[in-house]
């Protein structure tokens, strides 16, 4: 009780000494779900005209102490810690220690060279092609709540036999990329990155609560712990996290040091000063045909409502985090959270809809959406709805969606833990709900009869599937892809086995899901991704290549 007390006097200073906000009662209201005295929850700082014109905290940051979060409790931030990894970079390009386009093998000559060199504008932008060392490790069975020594993540990397795609070619998302500018920096600066980043950044600037923490050993003041809902009860469980790699992620901070770090944004107090390398961090990759990677120096440049935003966001564990600006504004939602189950994105455009709601507009091209939104649900009827039901392969990105009618509704199925109930909004066009973007799914049938499934998701680029008739095979059939699996490139065996009637993937004898029969010699996976098994002359399996979203053709060798 003398904890709720000292939560409720906190926020009344802090109302206080910003003067009265009447936007405070709806932003609270916001959440509200988590204001209790059981729960995990959040903190959140607002920024207005270089100012923290409100912060909070709202649940507990440790159920086990009842501790209350406050703005200065100390949150992993998982990805929003690229950014600082990033201006580490630029900073020591102002001291001539490096350059962007320096390839790799220059700071880490035991890095393998592939057809195309590899350079540290690559890693940054995300157009390496490197595969991600998180989805290998997963894929290997490792939990990434475990402590990772550096040199096994570095030995699983270089082991790697080829890239996801050409340098350059395509944006992939890869952690390993950052793992290894952190490396760079070590061997450029001739200290770590934890070291670097606090003499020429977060010391200069007065952060002192925030740090790479790169020994899980260390003490860290104030530090919230993270949670996630148990599968089977109203409580929440501890996710106990001793990762302590740095780079891909790796700070610790709160409202009150963001704060400091958004603010030199505006004006810049490190390295030389001024705002070149300011203005650097926002310049967007290119890809090799000149087209933007849409990934600047680990900021997400983006518009929402009409205004221009600079963001990213992060997770690991049950952290979530997210450091969003409107630059233009002067304006920024910092939300730091310790549940899983948050969307800490979601909130930040909640809280902006309240402080700039007089500045935010629509762009034309949405006003087909928003006035679909306001109509009346269409009523299609059952035998309208089924014509939509079908198994969906993605043939760029190698995955498969099936849509089935559960209670004259159409269900979008992702696995046996995901999926989407689709509402009309016209004959062939239909709302996604319980997701956290705007996704709307459209049927098209093209020449040959084929029925498409469109997917746009925040007006993104149109998703396109194909209808496909599933691939059906006999138990003896069935029993020809059973075997063991070996990749060199993971140093680990995959066994498939037959159980009853189903083809089942173990990993280090532990059961992991079914493979369900996608097509023709490909079988997905709820848990790893999809499997495409070859034949050798005689018809015989003799492997398989495993796409696995951020890892692409990993070679399985059947033994």
């Amino acid at each position: 009780m003398k904890n709720l007390w000292v939560s409720i006097i906190f926020t009344f200073v802090t109302i206080c000494s910003h003067g009265q906000i009447k936007e405070i009662a709806s932003v609270d209201s916001i959440f509200a779900e988590w204001n209790k005295p059981d729960v995990p929850g959040c903190a959140l700082g607002i920024i207005n005209n270089g100012k923290l014109i409100y912060s909070n905290g709202y649940g507990i940051g440790d159920l086990e102490h009842d501790i209350f979060i406050t703005p200065s409790s100390v949150f992993y931030i998982g990805s929003v810690s690229k950014q600082f990894v990033t201006f580490s970079i630029l900073l020591l390009e102002e001291k001539g220690k490096l350059d962007l386009d320096d390839e790799i093998q220059k700071f880490l000559p035991d890095f393998p060279e592939y057809e195309t060199p590899l350079t540290i504008r690559h890693f940054i932008h995300h157009t390496s092609g490197v595969r991600d060392y998180l989805t290998l490790m997963y894929l290997k069975g490792r939990s990434y709540l475990d402590h990772i020594e550096d040199d096994e993540v570095y030995e699983l990397i270089k082991n790697q036999n080829v890239l996801n795609f050409s340098p350059g070619e395509q944006y992939l998302y890869s952690n390993s990329c950052y793992f290894m500018l952190a490396m760079i920096i070590e061997k450029a600066a001739g200290q770590s990155l934890k070291e670097f980043a606090k003499e020429n950044i977060f010391e200069p600037l007065g952060m002192h609560q925030t740090i790479f923490y790169d020994d899980n050993t260390d003490i860290i003041k104030n530090r919230v712990f993270s949670y996630e809902k148990e599968q089977n009860g109203d409580g929440f469980d501890n996710l106990i996290m001793r990762f302590d790699l740095v780079g891909s992620g790796g700070v610790y901070s709160n409202i009150e040091d963001l704060f400091l770090w958004d603010q030199n944004f505006y004006f810049n107090k490190l390295g030389k000063g001024g705002q070149e390398i300011v203005q650097k961090m926002h310049e967007e990759g290119l890809l090799n045909n000149g087209e933007s990677s849409g990934y600047a120096f680990a900021l997400n440049i983006g518009t929402y409502k009409g205004l221009k935003t600079v963001s990213h966001g992060g997770a690991l564990a049950g952290y979530r985090a997210q450091l969003m600006r409107f630059p233009e504004q002067n304006f920024s939602v910092i939300i730091l959270s310790n549940r899983s189950d948050a969307n800490p994105t979601s909130k930040a455009y909640q809280v902006a809809d309240i402080f700039l709601k007089d500045k935010l507009e629509v762009d034309e091209k949405d006003q087909p959406k928003l006035s679909k939104l306001n109509e009346k649900i269409f009523k299609l009827s059952t035998k309208k709805l089924e014509k939509f039901c079908a198994s969906y392969w993605n043939i760029e990105d190698s995955y498969s969606r099936k849509i089935y009618l559960k209670n004259d509704t159409l269900i979008y199925y992702r696995s046996e833990n995901s999926e989407s109930n689709l509402i009309p909004i016209n004959q062939n066009e239909f709302k996604m709900l319980g997701v956290n973007a705007d996704i709307e799914v459209k049927f098209e049938i093209r020449e040959n009869n084929q029925q498409i499934m469109i997917i746009t998701i925040d007006d993104g680029e149109p998703i396109e599937s194909v209808a496909y008739e599933p691939a059906s095979y006999s138990n003896k059939e069935l029993k020809k892809f059973a075997g063991s699996y070996n990749s060199d490139e993971l140093n680990v065996v995959y066994d498939l086995m037959m159980k009853d009637a189903d083809l089942i993937l173990y990993l280090k004898g532990k059961e992991i899901s079914v493979m369900h029969a996608i097509k023709d010699n490909i079988f997905s996976n709820d848990d790893f991704g999809v499997f495409e098994f070859k034949k050798d002359s005689n018809g015989r399996i003799e492997e398989f290549e495993l796409m696995a979203g951020r890892v692409k053709n990993l070679k399985f060798i059947k033994q």
